[in-house]
């Protein structure tokens, strides 16, 4: 048979039928719409506050109305343990769409088991924002099921399964974003801060105060009598592989301890950033009044507590010290001592670093490009350890030394084998 094109084939069958072959603009992408070939399609797998607010909107997402209403994103699936919160959800998506020209032909679905929503083959991507004990886990299986990954932080609970997380997604092809938005909003404060210091602008760096501690997760150890489990919930799934406990009326995010992890990922993400760290670790780790404290190879020191009076730093930042001065960020402010320090724009010959204006908008375009994200897998995965090996330090409470490249403590067995923990079956990294 002859190739035809599809202009041809509409042309043909316009005449065959003798009557007008209407096509709706939307599906053209016209009049400011996207195709829906052109669309990426998702699924979102945890719809409280977190997920809530990337799904439709929220102050801390900085997309209005959310992806869902993004004209270049479908979304298919909303996934949650919670039945009121997915159907509530759904349901909200579903309006919306029905007033978008050419959105409302391809429903969103609603579903209490994220492993339907993986076995979806029309879903390209997750966006994963469950409690955290979830998040390596869920993100594994979305690259195996080949879909790109979105996740929230911490995006990992131990060391082992940050690991796993960056091997699933380099060896299925993935795309991977760590919700650690620090580098692509704000301004770009962050993202300068970073350049100032690599580009030498506080001469050598020294010393960097992260504001955080290191964090681990910690399952509860004691607990009393349960309380009957509601109809609309799956507590069994929302454990998942967690250890087993009786349901007390507590399904938030923050169900399980997980210390300094959620919030402190972000000000590591931005410490490795500067001490041009994102594909190393420290090498020693020790105890500094109480803190944890950190020696990377180029001999810069991290300390997770704020720089002796300086207020800066504390809002997801931290305080960055040399030789010639000093530079502090968070998401409201970027100083410097002396002042001139980041008032002088940079220079074509200074370090000019991955330039990200929305972290949502950088996910999406590396979807359709397969381009590494600016807070990719490698990055997440050593972000989320060096917060992970602070948690390891204050439990041994002395010196240790880290091998970055290899992974592991050196000459310690007792600290490798906190690098995982147990998961109750059957799920496993």
């Amino acid at each position: 048979m002859r190739n035809i094109s599809r202009r041809d084939f509409l042309k043909g069958s316009g005449a065959a039928l003798a009557v007008p072959f209407i096509i709706p603009s939307s599906a053209l992408g016209l009049n400011g719409t996207v195709p829906p070939s052109e669309r990426i399609t998702m699924g979102f797998i945890g719809v409280g506050g977190q997920g809530g607010g990337h799904l439709l909107g929220g102050a801390w997402t900085y997309i209005p109305g959310g992806y869902s209403a993004r004209p270049d994103v479908q979304v298919l699936a909303v996934c949650d343990i919670r039945r009121e919160r997915r159907e509530r959800a759904t349901q909200r998506v579903n309006e919306n769409y029905a007033q978008m020209p050419g959105r409302g032909d391809k429903p969103c679905g609603a579903y209490v088991d994220f492993r339907q929503v993986l076995a979806r083959n029309d879903i390209d991507a997750v966006l994963i924002a469950t409690p955290a004990h979830w998040h390596a886990i869920m993100a594994i299986m979305a690259a195996e099921a080949g879909k790109d990954i979105y996740c929230e932080k911490p995006t990992a609970c131990t060391i082992h399964e940050a690991q796993a997380v960056a091997a699933a997604v380099r060896r299925y092809g993935r795309v991977y974003q760590a919700g650690t938005q620090q580098r692509s909003e704000y301004g770009g404060k962050f993202r300068r801060a970073c350049e100032f210091v690599r580009s030498g602008r506080i001469g050598r760096l020294k010393e960097i105060y992260a504001y955080r501690d290191g964090g681990a997760i910690k399952w509860p150890t004691r607990f009393g009598p349960g309380r009957p489990v509601p109809d609309d919930l799956d507590w069994d799934l929302y454990l998942g592989p967690a250890p087993w406990l009786p349901y007390d009326g507590n399904t938030g995010s923050h169900r399980f301890d997980i210390g300094e992890l959620n919030w402190g990922q972000h000000h590591y993400d931005i410490v490795q950033w500067a001490a041009d760290a994102d594909e190393t670790g420290p090498v020693e780790l020790f105890m500094d009044e109480g803190r944890t404290a950190y020696r990377y190879a180029s001999g810069v020191t991290v300390f997770g507590k704020p720089y002796p009076g300086e207020k800066v730093g504390g809002n997801g930042g931290a305080c960055f010290v040399g030789t010639n001065g000093r530079i502090a960020v968070d998401r409201d402010n970027l100083i410097s001592d002396p002042p001139d320090i980041v008032r002088e724009p940079l220079r074509p010959d200074e370090a000019h670093l991955y330039r990200s204006d929305s972290h949502s908008g950088n996910f999406l375009e590396c979807v359709r490009t397969r381009q590494r994200t600016i807070c990719h897998e490698g990055i997440a995965h050593r972000s989320a350890s060096a917060l992970l090996l602070g948690g390891i330090e204050k439990q041994l409470q002395r010196t240790s030394k880290w091998n970055p490249k290899r992974e592991q403590f050196v000459g310690d067995d007792e600290a490798n084998r906190m690098l995982s923990i147990a998961q109750r079956p059957p799920w496993h990294i």
